[in-house]
């Protein structure tokens, strides 16, 4: 079968690291274009400054994958599945639950695929602690997930910027991770958010959750994006067995007492592209709003703190 023709809005740091390079490897899927307000391209497909350009000079192109800061997602999903195009979002797919609650609606009154992306799901490590914690139950959790913004989105000042979500984006992977394996539902019992003085979104956020279970499991969150010694991406369990299970590297590796039992490279994006050919195939959406909506609870109940003013 020929491969599909999608076009990538949004030529970013994540879109040059993943999504571009993916594509090229895909048996499914063929780049056809770009939209880059900067204007960078790839490979000598066309470049176009705005999705408009896009729909009205190739409009044979029935696939987009949006890779734009979540502000103007909305109105960039909006316009693709106004224009007749399935959709496949990056994360975090909006700013607001009401966006992505519209978004959804809106696709499915057209007919139209639409694909929430979670990389961080696409792990084969995640999996499995997803079926351990549902055969012993867990009696308590531990999230760390810290990195450093200037490694990862290097002088880009919207992650700053009211709406950016800031040392949360990063943070929203591992809720992606924490959502899927939880074999119950969690909540934000309360929250502590340090912002620098001189920016809008916070730099480290400590975080206690809650659940209805009668055990009152202990569940706690840690994120920070000033470390600078590598990048700890790990959330740990005690199960009602009284096995530890940890998963380290954003989900590539597991440990069951303190023994490795799954290890894998990354293959998130390339899983997330095979998912987005059996939707089409199907004519199916998917859309996870879970992680969102934890996140947005995190803000709706944090305390704010004041930490010192943050420069590239």
């Amino acid at each position: 079968m020929a491969r599909r023709k999608i076009a990538v809005i949004g030529v970013g740091k994540i879109a040059q690291d993943q999504h571009l390079p993916v594509i090229d490897a895909s048996p499914d899927f063929e780049l056809a274009a770009t939209v880059s307000t900067r204007g960078i391209g790839h490979g000598d497909v066309p470049v176009f400054r705005t999705p408009a350009e896009l729909y009205n000079a190739m409009p044979e192109i029935g696939l987009v994958s949006i890779c734009t800061p979540p502000g103007i997602r909305h109105a960039y999903v909006r316009e693709a599945l106004d224009a007749g195009k399935d959709v496949m979002m990056e994360k975090p797919p909006t700013t607001t639950i009401s966006e992505l609650d519209d978004l959804i609606a809106h696709a499915a009154r057209l007919d139209r695929v639409l694909f929430q992306t979670w990389h961080s799901q696409f792990n084969a490590a995640v999996d499995r602690t997803r079926t351990l914690l549902a055969e012993q139950g867990v009696q308590a959790a531990r999230i760390d997930w810290r990195e450093s913004v200037r490694k990862w989105h290097p002088g880009q000042d919207w992650v700053w910027e009211p709406g950016g979500f800031g040392v949360c984006d990063p943070g929203i992977n591992a809720f992606s991770i924490f959502t899927k394996v939880m074999p119950f539902p969690v909540f934000v019992q309360s929250a502590r958010l340090t912002f620098p003085a001189n920016r809008q979104t916070p730099v480290d956020v400590e975080i206690t959750f809650k659940s209805g279970q009668p055990h009152k499991p202990e569940m706690s969150c840690g994120f920070n994006w000033l470390e600078e010694s590598g990048e700890i991406w790990t959330i740990a369990f005690t199960t009602g067995t009284g096995s530890q299970i940890k998963l380290e590297r954003g989900g590539r590796t597991l440990r069951v007492d303190g023994e490795i039992v799954l290890e894998h490279g990354d293959a998130e994006y390339a899983g997330i592209y095979d998912r987005f050919a059996d939707l089409l195939d199907a004519r199916q959406s998917e859309v996870d709003a879970a992680p969102l909506r934890l996140m947005s609870d995190v803000f709706l109940m944090g305390a704010r703190e004041n930490g010192p003013d943050f420069e590239w």
